[in-house]
């Protein structure tokens, strides 16, 4: 059975036995048994409505739905905010979470993007300017967004963008964006960056760039590396995170740009096509939160966790 498959028969047992739903919400346009009817049920009650008082003030678009949080039970967005989002006022757990991943952390910095936005985690980020050329500059809607971004003071004094990007049951085939519709447009806005010298991409088949997951990669990569140039929030240097459940072999496992991109695993791969590879790692959401458990005042929402994701 694939991850998928397992992940969905686990969501309807917990709309049953846990939401007290009964399914049959809508997703791609088509009713599904592993979609809540009530799409507030889908975030974690610690969080719920703040969440959608977050998104709303700014403009930030939920996956799905637009403007509300999606339905579905297995929407990595919604993953990422029921893992993340408790944390954005506190300082303590941002700290355990950087210092998890870079042993060089001093502590959690809190990011202020405006008047109306501060916290030790933003959502939906994509840069104070339109450094990719986008047509879009909604948040989360038809614009390269980063799903969560924090920062990190390291022990020297300086500061380090760290990027989430969130997977759940993805996995993707062998289907380059360059030949559907607005390929030849995508190819046109992400090529002069992939052609610069200074790209922190090496040079590779387009085509296979163009697959994904390597085309998301590849977007959120030239993003982030552009906020640090410029020096977005003081940082003078990133950790992209890709956060992928260790048990989704069909996603972690597999190379869907083969031949084209060297490697046999997403892993593999993408480390490939980096200059610098120790920009990137990939972790299991339990394995990012592990020492979160330690901190105070955790414990309802690592019981929720790992009865919604972990277990």
């Amino acid at each position: 059975m694939s991850y998928l498959e397992d992940q969905k028969r686990k969501a309807i047992t917990l709309r049953d036995n846990y939401f007290k739903d009964p399914g049959g919400g809508i997703y791609n346009n088509s009713s599904h048994d592993y979609v809540l009817m009530d799409h507030m049920l889908n975030l974690w009650s610690g969080v719920r409505e703040d969440v959608v008082d977050y998104f709303t003030q700014n403009s930030i678009a939920f996956c799905d739905s637009i403007n509300q949080p999606s339905g579905n039970l297995l929407s990595s967005q919604i993953a990422c905010l029921n893992h993340l989002f408790f944390m954005r006022q506190r300082e303590d757990v941002a700290t355990a979470v950087l210092q998890n991943l870079d042993v060089n952390v001093n502590k959690a910095i809190r990011i202020s993007k405006d008047d109306n936005e501060s916290g030790f985690v933003i959502f939906g980020e994509n840069g104070h300017l339109n450094y990719l050329n986008e047509r879009s500059r909604i948040r989360g809607g038809q614009t390269t967004s980063l799903d969560a971004i924090m920062l990190g003071e390291l022990k020297n004094g300086s500061l380090k963008l760290f990027v989430l990007e969130w997977k759940y049951t993805e996995y993707f085939t062998h289907s380059s964006i360059v030949n559907d519709e607005k390929g030849e447009m995508r190819m046109k806005m992400y090529k002069p960056f992939l052609d610069d010298p200074s790209s922190p991409l090496k040079h590779c088949d387009l085509e296979g760039l163009f697959i994904d997951p390597y085309y998301k990669l590849m977007r959120h990569t030239l993003l982030t590396d552009q906020m640090v140039r410029a020096n977005e929030y003081g940082t003078t240097d990133y950790l992209f995170v890709h956060v992928v459940p260790s048990l989704n072999f069909e996603l972690l496992r597999f190379n869907p740009a083969l031949p084209q991109l060297p490697g046999f695993t997403l892993n593999e791969t993408w480390c490939k096509l980096l200059k610098t590879p120790g920009r990137y790692i990939s972790i299991d959401p339990k394995d990012l939160l592990d020492p979160v458990q330690y901190c105070q005042d955790t414990s309802a929402i690592i019981s929720y966790l790992k009865m919604r994701y972990w277990n």
